[in-house]
């Protein structure tokens, strides 16, 4: 049993819906979040100040204690991974593989739709993971800029979510795809509206779903999961604002969040 928290990080807020699909798939671990609000977004930035940016959330994280690090961004995830694999000897699970994985595995036809940021679908960041799984899959790409500021106002369910998801998302259904990637860590809040718009014949893939269950392979493989819930808590770090993080966090949670402190990342 290893009692030691799991850490997780992402741009901004985006990431706490990795967060929750953690707490309801391992909900004996505990957590410490560090969402970068001052920088956000990363999708704009450079490959090398993500990178940047990616090694001092890790260096703040390490020294929380943490057994395993999640990076819950799609943009530090595509720009930095590798080299953060590198630099550290702990286990690191992204969120672009595990969602590359799933969508390969629900597809029939070959044809995967991939929406996100303007940041990840132009890193090319899926299509080269699911190219390595198989090289035989066309996939569509469409950027959705509009449902982050959406979701972060807590209109998911709102008559302007749905026009919205109709505008971006009806051409993509004449596309011939059977399995659409909601590339952003945003958008499974959206799941509901963006699966009206698409209809039964097209699979929603979450990759927030889908990072937890690779961690707790993970966990699981290194007999690091911690076997009690007892001692489960969840701490959260942000770089500016926390009583909007806290705001919008219990959105995206559903569940109230009791402190968010804020740190300077700068110092890593």
């Amino acid at each position: 049993m290893d009692s030691r928290p799991i850490g997780v990080f992402d741009s901004g807020i985006g990431g706490l819906t990795v967060v929750k699909e953690i707490m309801e798939q391992l909900p004996n671990e505990s957590i410490v979040y560090f969402g970068d609000t001052a920088r956000v977004p990363y999708g704009t930035k450079s490959k090398e100040t993500v990178t940047k940016y990616s090694f001092q959330c890790i260096n703040f994280l390490l020294e929380k204690k943490v057994k395993a690090i999640v990076v819950a961004c799609n943009t530090a995830s595509a720009a930095s991974l590798d080299a953060i694999k590198q630099s550290y000897d702990i286990p690191i699970v992204g969120v672009v593989e595990p969602g590359a994985i799933a969508a390969c595995e629900v597809t029939k036809l070959n044809k995967i739709g991939i929406i996100g940021t303007e940041g990840t679908v132009s890193s090319g960041a899926y299509e080269k993971e699911i190219n390595i799984i198989n090289n035989d899959v066309k996939m569509v790409l469409k950027a959705c800029p509009l449902f982050v500021p959406i979701v972060e106002e807590g209109w998911q369910d709102t008559e302007i979510a749905k026009l919205t998801a109709k505008e971006y998302l009806e051409g993509l259904k004449g596309n011939g795809i059977d399995a659409l990637v909601m590339a952003c860590t945003h958008y499974p809040l959206l799941e509901q509206t963006i699966g009206e718009i698409m209809g039964e014949d097209i699979q929603l893939v979450n990759p927030a779903f889908e990072t937890a269950k690779a961690l707790k392979t993970v966990l699981h493989e290194l007999n690091i999961h911690s076997k009690s819930s007892k001692s489960s808590s969840y701490e959260f770090y942000v770089s500016d604002n926390p009583v909007k993080f806290k705001k919008v966090g219990e959105n995206f949670l559903k569940k109230p969040i009791s402190h968010v402190q804020k740190i300077d990342i700068e110092k890593y």
